[in-house]
Order: structure tokens, then sequence, then C-alpha cells
């Protein structure tokens, strides 16, 4: 086990970034067991309310074991719950970690999943001094990569056939991001906690 990794809570000009808690349970479910949220998921939809608290299980054990770290993403102005994004497989002697993140279908199209990675990137480099982030999309999900190169991530390669969901064989692109490519942006800072 590794060193404890108390997730972070962050502020950007439109969103709150904060640790899981019980009460997301529901909203949690309900994008995970979005069939067209997750066409591009390595994993089926959700099915079994339950698999909420194993997920929330999962985010603390993420933390408890410095692994990574897992966050809600909620909309500033009414709190609105619109997903999460996770920097996980933290390695401190390689100085690197995976980003990945899921929004509901609403949060689409606004730059909030830009506006978050940025705020989770930004603590990453400057909290975990890591060197390198990398993340894999679908090569059919043109969003995300979209995503990951307004981030200024670099495809390096594709991944043929890594992925089998529900009987359907698909590719994925590998992106990478180096300490030294990275932009950080000012608006992206940590906040009291908020009362509920």
């Amino acid at each position: 086990m590794g060193t404890p990794l108390p997730a972070p809570s962050l502020q950007t000009a439109r969103l709150r970034l904060r640790p899981f808690e019980d009460a997301d349970a529901e909203d949690l479910f309900a994008l995970q067991s979005d069939a067209h949220v997750l066409r591009y998921w390595d994993a089926p939809p959700w099915s079994d309310p339950a698999r909420a608290g194993t997920f929330l299980t999962t985010c603390r054990q993420m933390a408890q074991e410095g692994t990574g770290t897992r966050l809600a993403v909620e909309r500033d102005s009414d709190g609105a719950f619109l997903g999460w994004c996770t920097l996980a497989r933290w390695n401190p002697e390689y100085r690197s970690a995976s980003l990945g993140y899921c929004y509901n279908a609403a949060a689409w199209g606004h730059g909030y999943a830009t506006e978050a990675a940025r705020a989770l990137l930004g603590w990453a480099f400057d909290t975990l001094d890591l060197n390198r982030v990398q993340a894999e999309a679908d090569t059919r999900n043109i969003g995300s990569a979209r995503v990951l190169e307004k981030l200024g991530f670099v495809r390096e390669g594709t991944l043929r056939e890594d992925c089998v969901v529900n009987g359907d064989v698909s590719d994925s692109w590998v992106y990478g991001l180096l300490r030294r490519e990275w932009q950080p942006s000012p608006e992206a800072v940590p906040f009291p906690p908020h009362p509920r």
C-alpha cells in the first residue's frame, strides 16, 4: 500500500471538483447506466444500482492506497452533477498517471470536460510532480479526442482491437502529455468545503 493521497477540492470558473460523497450514488448510477453515454466505454452500462456503492468504495480505496484520485464534477451555479474525472495508476517512481473522465450527455459540448481536466492536471503536475500523464480514447470517440488535444495531449499511437464490449471490437488511441508541454491555467484554485 502506498502513501494516502487525499482527494483534492478544486474550483474553476464554472465548476467544482470534489471528493465523491454517498449522496452522489443516484446521480452516479444515472450516468453509468446510460448506454448512449457509455457507447465507447470499455465496460457495459450498469444495470444494478448497487454498482454505485462499489464505485464510491473504490474512490475511497484509491485515496487510501495512494493510487490516484477520482472527483465528482458539479456546475458551480446550481450544483448540478455533471460527471467525474480521475487521475489513476499514479506511479511516484515514474512520476506518471492516467487521466480519465465521464460526463452526462447534457454536459457535452460546453467545454466542461476540458475545464475540469485542466484543473485536475494542474493539481497533479504541481502536487504530485508528474512528468507524464497518459490517456486513451476509443478511435470512434472524436469528442474525447478533441478534449485531450485541447489540453495539449499528443496522440502517440493506436492500440489495435484492445477492447471488446458486448461483442463489439474497437481500437483505442493513446495520448501522452509531458510536463514540459503542459500549459497551466491560472483559474483552478483550491476552495473551502462547500456546505450542502
